[in-house]
């Protein structure tokens, strides 16, 4: 019989128990890169995060005689669940030791609260958006994490299958070494974008893109990214936070929007330096030094990453040249700020069109990371 108690996250103490967890669980694995407390923290916090607008969540944490041994929150997304009219309670922060006693009762758990609302399949790890952390790596798992996503060792995978966990989607990754100079397919499909539809990059302050033209980013992203799997449109309000969050980690040298030839939003590349290693340093606290770890990254170390955070291409130009349009003004900016690689975020292994744009770049397909799906009844 199983010793293992999960407990609902409920006071101060049993928070700060949640988010160091990981610190002890990774000490060993030079690859993970912690979250921040501070964006943990803001996570589960309606005056931080407007996404629980749309979703309610519950952290859990299992514990044996007293010792933390494991996490997991559980979400259920409404406006997920009712754009793609489904009942899914999602699970993420899902962390465990190599127990299978303690992964079952974690995930056993957020199953029962689930059903409790009504859920009949639990999913995960998925956030409240598309933006949030997404898909258990397995595969690479020697490869150096991300800011941007989830690590976790190998005995993760083997525990999801035991428990009778099955495929709900896989994502990869794409790294490419960036070239010398602009590949001449990538140019010549640039040059066919910029005759037929009159695409040319643009320019933009900070102010305006925390304004209006902010806006319309985030309407870009939704319309780009409104079939891709769980995704659920950005409010007005989302989006602002969304800018908000990203904004201030980016050069804006480092951007690219493309417009047709009626100014009208086509495409956008919003990308940074690679800084897990200044998060790493940090061990996640920004205090009380911490934050100069992260500060010396972003601006004043010697990162030849970059993190390829969002690329979309209105829907109506997808296909015709609008991505090798911003690319090819990007690789050369590379170069002058030092850029050697370049790693996209999760792209789902079903999106053919989005895998296949990169040949040019001779891309590593890298990183498989999975949703993991079980029914539940009700």
């Amino acid at each position: 019989m199983s010793n293992i108690q999960v407990i609902q996250v409920s006071s101060k103490r049993e928070m700060n128990d949640f988010i160091s967890f990981t610190r002890s669980l990774y000490s060993g694995y030079s690859q993970y890169v912690p979250d921040l407390d501070i964006e943990m923290r803001d996570f589960f916090d309606p005056a931080k995060n407007s996404n629980l607008a749309y979703a309610e969540v519950q952290p859990f944490l299992a514990l044996r005689d007293g010792q933390v041994v494991g996490r997991v929150t559980g979400i259920i997304s409404h406006k997920s669940n009712e754009a793609w009219s489904k009942h899914i309670v999602r699970f993420t922060h899902l962390e465990f030791i190599d127990d299978r006693s303690v992964s079952d009762a974690l995930l056993s758990t957020v199953a029962e609260w689930g059903r409790e609302h009504g859920m009949n399949e639990i999913q995960g790890p998925m956030g409240i958006t598309d933006f949030d952390k997404e898909g258990m790596l397995i595969e690479d798992f020697q490869m150096q994490g991300c800011f941007m996503e989830f690590w976790n060792p190998p005995y993760y995978k083997e525990h999801m299958e035991a428990l009778g966990f099955g495929k709900a989607a896989d994502w990869l990754q794409i790294r490419f070494q960036v070239p010398s100079e602009v590949p001449s397919r990538f140019q010549r499909v640039a040059d066919y974008s910029k005759q037929e539809f009159g695409i040319h990059m643009v320019r933009k302050t900070r102010w305006e893109i925390y304004g209006d033209y902010g806006k319309k980013i985030i309407q870009l992203v939704n319309v780009s990214f409104s079939q891709l799997y769980g995704f659920a449109p950005f409010s007005e309000e989302q989006g602002t936070q969304l800018i908000k969050r990203f904004l201030p980690l980016v050069d804006l040298d480092m951007l690219a929007f493309a417009e047709d030839k009626d100014n009208r939003l086509a495409g956008v590349a919003i990308t940074c330096r690679d800084f897990s290693d200044g998060i790493q340093r940090s061990r996640g606290r920004l205090l009380p030094f911490g934050w100069w770890h992260i500060l010396k990254a972003l601006k004043f170390g010697h990162q030849d990453k970059a993190q390829l955070m969002i690329i979309g291409v209105r829907p109506d130009l997808q296909g015709m040249g609008v991505n090798a349009a911003m690319f090819a003004h990007l690789i050369p900016i590379y170069h002058r700020l030092g850029i050697k690689w370049c790693e996209t975020n999760p792209q789902l292994d079903t999106n053919v069109r989005e895998l296949s744009q990169w040949k040019p770049l001779s891309p590593s397909l890298v990183k498989r990371r999975r949703c993991w799906t079980k029914e539940i009844g009700k």
